[in-house]
């Protein structure tokens, strides 16, 4: 096996694992403050890494270390919106197809950042993944929720996070920049739940439980993994494996929680999977469709 097929299967993993994420990170708010949950998980997650990184601190200069800490607020930010989005939204599936609109949203990021124009395929997948976003706020009329408007502002955070992370991931060495920036986000989400945010008295055992899941797989393996995965894997192959996650997610829901989604939004997740799909294969899947009609 060589090297990219390895980051892709590590990719395929980290999917999971984020998947898992969703799941961990609802149980765990029941009982912690969401803003603080996500600064002790990024924070806890960060000290796991640092005695494996320690010794690359000193190839860090002043200017790496910096982007590492910009990097890292973008992130912070990000979390911020999707657990504020989870602690107000009933559905976690419909939520993780939101946030896959990222990888729809990184091109335009990458346009305005590196002037790197989007591809063909990207202006035809765009209004196909607008028409799906439609179609999860089709109720009864036109009824965007606040949740879904947070999940939207985190895919938006997520997409400009990729791009950063991408080219920080060719400077600074992996466990490193994910140390930094899990230990940003972590300092950033508490100092918010310290302003706005009331701590419990007191927190059940088994919250506790679901907190060490949260902070040791889906945070500190899963980063690893995503940041190796990505500078291993072609960008484009990345993103489309990544697209897995909402699947992941979706279906945990629907056997944790039994989620249900109606039919409205069973379609509008069916137009955003095409979308994203349709754009990381260039519109090769159009023409696999096509073809055996064509014999």
């Amino acid at each position: 096996m060589n090297a990219e097929n390895k980051a892709a299967w590590i990719l395929v993993a980290t999917t999971a694992l984020a998947g898992l994420g969703w799941i961990f990170s609802k149980e765990t708010i029941q009982g912690l403050p969401p803003f603080g949950f996500v600064g002790l998980r990024f924070l806890v997650a960060s000290i796991c890494l640092l005695p494996l990184c320690f010794k690359q601190v000193r190839q860090l200069t002043l200017q790496l270390l910096s982007q590492a800490v910009g990097g890292g607020m973008i992130l912070a930010f990000a979390l911020l919106s999707w657990v504020h989005a989870i602690s107000i939204s009933k559905t976690l599936g419909e939520g993780a197809f939101i946030v896959s609109l990222s990888m729809i949203i990184v091109p335009i990021i990458a346009w305005l950042l590196y002037k790197e124009r989007p591809k063909r395929a990207f202006w035809i997948s765009m209004p196909i993944a607008v028409s799906g976003l439609a179609m999860l706020s089709l109720t009864d009329g036109w009824n965007s929720s606040a949740g879904q408007i947070w999940f939207l502002a985190n895919a938006c955070l997520l997409a400009l996070h990729f791009n950063v992370n991408s080219k920080l991931a060719q400077k600074i060495p992996v466990l490193l920049l994910t140390a930094i920036q899990l230990c940003v986000t972590g300092v950033i989400a508490l100092i918010a739940s310290a302003i706005f945010e009331t701590i419990p008295t007191h927190v059940e055992t088994s919250i506790w439980g679901w907190f060490a899941l949260s902070a040791l797989l889906a945070t500190s393996l899963r980063y690893v993994m995503q940041t190796l995965g990505q500078k291993g894997c072609n960008p484009g192959n990345a993103a489309l494996i990544m697209l897995l996650e909402p699947i992941w997610t979706v279906i945990l829901s629907i056997l944790w929680y039994g989620e249900q989604l109606s039919r409205n939004k069973l379609i509008g997740c069916s137009l955003i999977l095409l979308a994203l799909i349709f754009y990381r294969t260039d519109g090769k899947l159009l023409k696999f469709v096509k073809r055996p009609s064509s014999q």
